[in-house]
């Protein structure tokens, strides 16, 4: 945890470098709106104006939830390890869209209530899932220590096997529940405005999922000052991981991706932790989920995609890959002012 306090701010040089590179190509200046701004973050994490996003890499974080107990998701918690057995052999969701856009994926498991006979999973299980946040505290402080430990140990592996951009992503059946303890929490709202339908309630089950949130808050009384210790009592070890993931990302200078509202969640507890871990993170999307917006404004972060996705795995990070290329495509090799005969635009302010 002490290189958390070793974080150090981007580089701005690098970022404004980035900026006049746009504005040498033959288009309205700031056209490609926030395509560009993306493009300059990310110079401004790698120390050049030479952005490489080549080598990309998404983590889906894998671990099961003791609320489930609670009854408030659709399907038990055997499901967290086929699905994370899934990511693992190439087969889910996320393996077909990070295929695509040329990203591997690492399947890890941070707490799945099993015990797996599979090496592509990465074993870094904490505990067989948390306790019950409805009860109690979901881990103790040294566990939720532990989680972001790992997460972080896990970017250093990436860093030097070459990752250039990491995507984060999770799976653990009811973890949209604890995602949305947090952000009541995080945001100081009451459970019934940050809680959705996570893979699919009908509206009584919402509602005693919401008063399952309304409970874990009230009898483990969080403190919002301390992240560590509102982790350790509403969240889980897949979050803790991902806050790991982004708090390592600043540390060891790749941008890190953020998924949806858990992966959100996760992001605020990391700069609640050290403020200047937001400067490493790319926004991707607008969760479905209701906290998804509210917890990416409370960091200043616009995410690029507004499509109403709530899949998880890391689905929406990895969409926003393409989006990164197209305008690096235009970055890299479009025309510019100094190259035809057209007068080059003046930046107004």
């Amino acid at each position: 945890m002490k290189r958390i306090n070793n974080i150090l701010p981007t580089d701005k040089t690098a970022e404004t470098a980035a900026h006049s590179r746009w504005n040498s190509i033959a288009k309205p200046l700031g056209s490609l709106g926030l395509l560009e701004t993306t493009i300059e973050k990310i110079a401004a994490v790698q120390h050049t104006e030479n952005v490489d996003i080549s080598k990309r890499t998404v983590v889906a974080m894998c671990a099961d939830n003791g609320v489930v107990s609670e009854n408030i998701s659709q399907s038990d918690s055997s499901v967290t390890a086929v699905c994370t057995n899934a990511i693992a052999n190439g087969t889910s969701n996320i393996n077909v869209l990070a295929h695509t856009f040329k990203a591997e994926v690492i399947a890890v498991d941070m707490g799945v209530d099993f015990d797996f006979e599979n090496p592509k999973i990465l074993d870094r299980k904490i505990a067989y899932g948390t306790k019950n946040i409805a009860v109690g505290a979901a881990m103790t402080t040294a566990q939720a220590e532990l989680a972001i430990s790992t997460g972080m140990d896990i970017v250093s592996d990436l860093k030097k096997s070459g990752t250039k951009i990491i995507v984060t992503g999770e799976m653990g059946i009811g973890n949209t529940t604890t995602a949305s303890a947090l952000s009541a929490v995080l945001l100081d709202l009451p459970p019934y405005q940050v809680t959705g339908r996570g893979a699919g309630l009908d509206s009584e089950r919402l509602k005693k999922k919401i008063a399952v949130i309304e409970r874990a808050v009230s009898v483990n009384k969080p403190d919002k000052r301390k992240p560590v210790d509102l982790l350790s009592k509403l969240g889980g070890f897949d979050i803790g991981g991902m806050v790991g993931l982004f708090l390592g990302g600043a540390y060891y200078q790749i941008p890190v991706v953020i998924d949806g509202v858990i992966s959100a969640a996760a992001a605020v507890l990391a700069c609640m932790i050290n403020p200047l871990a937001a400067e490493y993170m790319l926004p991707s999307h607008i969760s479905g989920e209701p906290a998804g917006k509210m917890l990416l404004d409370s960091i200043g972060l616009k995410p690029l995609i507004n499509a109403e996705m709530r899949l998880g795995e890391g689905t929406g990070g990895v969409m926003l890959l393409p989006l990164l290329d197209g305008a690096l495509a235009v970055y890299n090799k479009a025309h510019r002012f100094d190259e035809i005969e057209i007068e080059r635009y003046a930046e107004l302010k």
